[in-house]
This record gives C-alpha cells, structure tokens and sequence, in this order.
C-alpha cells in the first residue's frame, strides 16, 4: 500500500525546486505569470527574504510540491493507493487526486496566502515530550485562554497557536523537565481560532469553484479521514482555523494497512522530509493496540472520525457537546480508543476546549479526554 505526502509550511527553503524548474519549464512559466513574479527567483534566491512569509510560503511549497509529484508520475504510472499533505500540502494531494487543475490550485493557495497573511500578533510553536494532554492541562492551569492546540503531528510533538503575549509565557512553563518548546518561524497563529475570518472569506472565495470528486482517497487535515466527493470547499475551508491532525491520519492509514494485510510505504514529494520524520516517531510511539483498534474501525466501515455514539454528521464542538449532554449524564461509564484508558467514568458534562474540542473530565484523572475517543461502554 503506497501513500504520497505533501509538505506544508516548514519545510520551505532557498534553493529548493532547481532542477524541477529545469524540467518543467512550462508550468514554471505559468505559476510565475499567474502570480506576478518569478518562482524561480522566489525559489532559488529568495532576495527579499520573502519565502517565511506566507503569503510567499504557500504558493512557492505549492508549485515545489506538485512538480515533484510530476516528476514522480513520470517516473512510475502506477497511482497510489492514498494522498495526504500537511496543511498547505493537502492542495498538493487534491491536486494529486485530480479534484483541480495545477493553475486553480495555485489560484486557491494564492489566496489563502493572502487572507493568512494578514493576522496579526499570533505565534505558534512546537512542543515536544509532552502528550496532549499535559499540554492541555498546563494551559488551563495558567490560565492561557488565547493559545490552543493547532498539529497533532506525533503523540509527543504537539504545536500549539495563538496570542503571541500568551505564547511567551507558554515558552517558559513548556521548556521544564523533559519537555521542550520551540517557536515557529511563522507569520501568524494559522490552525486556530484567531483565523476564523480568514477561514470565512475563504469559504466565500470557494463557492465560485467546483472540485471534481477524488480518484484516489485523499486523507483530510480536519477529519483524519478519506474526504467524501461532497463537501471539499466546506474541509478546505474548515482546515484554516482547525488542528491538523496529522498523527491521527497516519495512525488511521497504518489501520487501514493492518486490515488488508498488506506493508504500507509512506513517499514525501515535495522539498525536505519533515513528513518523513514525523512517521517514523508516529509509528515508533504506537501501539499495536492502537492500530488494532483501527483496523477493526475499518472492517466495520468507519470512514468518518471516531466520535462515540455522538452523531458524526455533527459540524462544530458545540454540537459535539449537546449531543453528547443530551445522551450521556455526568458518571457514564466510557472506554477510549485508547487501550490503556479503558474502565472510565466521567466527572462532568463535556465542554468545549479551546474555542474547538469536545472533551470531558474523568473520574480519577487530571485533565480532559476528547470526545472523538470515547465510546460508551
């Protein structure tokens, strides 16, 4: 089972794409009249220092991206079996499984440059040797309100996003014992709520589009899981001011590879292998319980995320919570995904984390349990 991914941004740097510009002179020529400024020149020289600025960031991974998936194809006609991409790079993989041309592509990342770019005080920042969480629960002990979980990128490497004065004091509580916390060199506090007007006029921008229906699955950002043909506009809409899950859609696709018996390759194509270095942590810090648990999920015909017996057409935290209030009274008794978290019982009605998860506290434990891993038992 074949898997090519995409990076997003992170992953950029001068120099990248010279011999893909060589080869795909055309297409270069093209991105570079679409956007009003050579590619090439951006890519390869960078003499404004403009490639850490999204704006600049995301149609230069973008273009980057996809010639490497041309070259790629070129090489080996046989298609994968699914596409993924980090963020940014989730174009790359709608690219890749024929939802939209090359130049509508770059015109949608153009844009969501564009509207990323103008948030303004945000910063984010990678945490490493701290779970969900004790991230989670450190950030409400400090009352730092304005910061949330953005990448799930592995079970121990977590960003998180938000206010940048907020994001100051984070760095000091996080850099303690074994965890350690990184600043990210970006431009604002993108997979968070301080997006959530550009993720709105995104969604308008979207409705003068149609996407053809994938012709392979393509793994979504927000949901870990195969987009449906319906509904790509309202996930790439979506993706702007939710977590990326990487983790979890790894972890998924490693079930998916358990069910069928068959060894799964993971293939970056794009600049770097930022991607393939969080794999290989991913599949050092899972359990086979997990991924059993997975595969099952799959031989039942999950495709959608977990969510219990909560209702997996709901669309935000808030629904999550009613629903799952209406069902379950404070002390039901629930299991999680999770096998060494499996004799639970709640403490509390769920809440709504961070302006965007459904979680609830449990009897016995110092922090919440998301509702996407729970199931009555």
């Amino acid at each position: 089972m074949q898997v090519f991914m995409f990076p997003g941004q992170g992953s950029q740097a001068k120099g990248m794409g010279g011999a893909l510009f060589k080869r795909f002179g055309k297409l270069t020529d093209d991105a570079s009249t679409m956007l009003g400024y050579s590619i090439r020149k951006l890519c390869l020289d960078d003499p404004r220092d403009e490639l850490k600025d999204t704006r600049f960031t995301q149609p230069a991974l973008y273009v980057v991206n996809a010639l490497a998936y041309y070259a790629r194809i070129e090489e080996a006609a046989k298609p994968p079996d699914f596409v993924m991409g980090h963020s940014l790079g989730e174009f790359n993989a709608l690219l890749a499984a024929g939802c939209f041309d090359f130049l509508t592509g770059l015109e949608l990342v153009r844009f969501r440059g564009q509207l990323m770019g103008r948030a303004e005080n945000g910063a984010m920042a990678a945490i490493v040797n701290a779970n969900q969480a004790t991230i989670e629960r450190t950030l409400i002990e400090n009352g730092l309100t304005q910061l949330s979980l953005a990448n799930y990128n592995t079970p121990s490497q977590i960003v998180i996003s938000g206010a940048a004065d907020e994001m100051a004091k984070a760095q000091l509580l996080f850099n303690s014992g074994d965890m350690r916390c990184y600043p990210l060199n970006t431009s604002g506090a993108f997979h968070s709520p301080f997006m959530r007007s550009a993720r709105e006029e995104f969604a308008r921008f979207l409705q003068s589009f149609r996407f053809a229906a994938p012709s392979v699955p393509v793994i979504s950002n927000v949901s870990a899981r195969p987009y449906e043909s319906a509904g790509i506009d309202t996930a790439l809409a979506s993706q702007i001011d939710r977590p990326v899950r990487w983790c979890d859609s790894i972890q998924y696709l490693l079930g998916v590879a358990a069910r069928r018996g068959e060894q799964i390759e993971f293939e970056e194509l794009g600049n770097g292998d930022v991607l393939t270095r969080l794999v290989q942590a991913i599949r050092q810090q899972t359990s086979p319980e997990v991924i059993a648990h997975i595969a099952t999920e799959v031989e039942t015909g999950s495709t959608v995320a977990p969510m219990g017996a909560v209702a997996a057409d709901a669309r935000s935290a808030a629904d999550k919570v009613a629903a799952w209030n209406r069902r379950y009274p404070v002390g039901t008794r629930v299991t999680s995904k999770h096998p060494e978290y499996r004799d639970l019982v709640t403490r509390t009605e769920a809440v709504v984390l961070f302006n965007q998860r459904a979680a609830v506290y449990m009897e016995g434990y110092h922090g919440y349990f998301d509702l996407n891993e729970l199931t009555a038992a």
